[in-house]
């Protein structure tokens, strides 16, 4: 069986009107509206950037730094 790739969205949907990413997930309008039609190699590939997303997000003074010890806040993958 193939992987399911979940969503990365943790509810916290705004965009920052400066990067075009949402604050939340790290995605784009476009991959969060098409989300579901990416497919599962898709959807990784965009899981695969998330994490430096978010730390380009903090570095840039839109989020909260990360405290030492935390984890990007979901599971990138379930099943098997």
């Amino acid at each position: 069986s193939r992987p399911n790739i979940e969503s990365p969205c943790i509810k916290v949907c705004a965009v920052d009107g400066q990067s075009g990413l949402c604050l939340g997930c790290g995605r784009s309008l476009k991959e969060i509206g098409g989300w579901m039609q990416l497919g599962d190699e898709g959807r990784r590939g965009v899981m695969d950037v998330l994490p430096e997303r978010m730390k380009h997000l903090r570095d840039i003074g839109k989020l909260e730094p990360q405290r030492e010890g935390l984890t990007y806040p979901f599971h990138a993958c379930r099943g098997g």
